[in-house]
């Protein structure tokens, strides 16, 4: 006589554990988050309407990861730094006090086609004083 015919030894009633983790929620969660930062992370790069020169100069080589330092010159002359308007005779020391010494990256300037070339030297005299050797004149390419 056999008693207790139901093939796991007699626990009909019971479930055995799962140890393995789902992972299934996770994985659609993270997929979402990166569809979202995806979204989102060009929309927080803000500029400054400026018109830039149109020329056929190769794309800069830049980490995408480190932000850059920019200087725009607006059509009336106004310079910004970062987004805040400075006088150009405190750019050296401002630029100075956001970054310190012995920055070693290129300061990207942003000049409108229509300032006097006058007025881009003395930003790029003042970025100079202050001890910034490296410095990318950011133009658009011309269009076929």
């Amino acid at each position: 006589m056999i008693l207790g015919s139901g093939g796991k030894g007699g626990r009909r009633g019971r479930r055995s554990l799962n140890a393995e983790i789902n992972v299934t929620p996770f994985v659609d969660v993270m997929l979402v988050l990166l569809i979202v930062f995806m979204v989102t992370a060009p929309l927080l790069i803000r500029g400054e309407a400026v018109n830039l020169p149109k020329t056929n100069s190769a794309p800069l080589k830049a980490d995408p990861n480190d932000a850059p330092l920019t200087v725009w010159v607006r059509a009336d002359g106004t310079v910004l730094v970062q987004q805040t308007e400075i006088a150009i005779e405190a750019l050296g020391p401002q630029l100075v006090a956001i970054v310190g010494e012995g920055y070693d990256k290129d300061v990207f300037l942003y000049a409108d086609e229509s300032v006097p070339y006058g007025v881009v030297m003395d930003v790029t005299a003042e970025v100079r004083r202050a001890g910034f050797t490296r410095m990318s004149f950011i133009t658009e390419q011309k269009t076929r």
